[in-house]
């Protein structure tokens, strides 16, 4: 009876020992997955900073995007404006005279600085009697038929057509033959 004692305390210590290797075992593997939690969370911690980080510096991107578009579209206002004060000045001038022929010589001053000023702007005038009719850049408002011009020739032009290097800002009004 004692050796089935022993047997039985040898048993039940033997099974205390294999719980306690269990549970420490699941106390090892309850430690390392406590760890790679906390390991995944410094991951997903530094990867929401990055991304925070990312949209903030679009954000002052955008913003200073934005504030430089208004900036240069107010500077080339204001440099369109200061070309054509000089032109309203003429004009007040010339509106201030009584005599036709004062007036008329004004008025020729003002066309000149009308074309300094788009010159200055990098605009271009186009459209003169005898140019080649281009659909692209002129609008035939007129068409007659006459043996001694050329074909597709500009006879008249009602209005001048204007171009900033290749973008047209208003199309040549003209009279085209054959």
């Amino acid at each position: 009876m004692e050796e089935t004692k022993d047997i039985n305390n040898t048993a039940a210590e033997e099974a205390k020992t294999a719980d306690k290797k269990k549970k420490t075992s699941k106390q090892s593997e309850i430690d390392a997955l406590k760890a790679e939690i906390e390991t995944l969370k410094a991951e997903a911690k530094e990867k929401d900073d990055k991304y925070l980080r990312l949209a903030a510096e679009y954000d002052n991107f955008r913003r200073r995007s934005r504030e430089e578009k208004d900036a240069t579209y107010s500077s080339a206002m204001a440099d369109t404006v200061a070309e054509l004060l000089p032109i309203i000045d003429n004009l007040e001038r010339a509106a201030a005279f009584d005599d036709g022929e004062k007036v008329r010589e004004g008025l020729k001053m003002i066309a000149s600085t009308v074309g300094a000023s788009l010159t200055k702007l990098g605009v271009e005038s186009y459209g003169e009697p005898g140019d080649k009719f281009d659909p692209n850049l002129h609008n035939a408002v007129l068409h007659d038929e006459d043996d001694s011009e050329r074909e597709n020739e500009i006879t008249d032009v009602f209005q001048k057509g204007y171009k900033k290097g290749n973008k047209i800002i208003r199309f040549a009004m003209v009279k085209t033959v054959n």
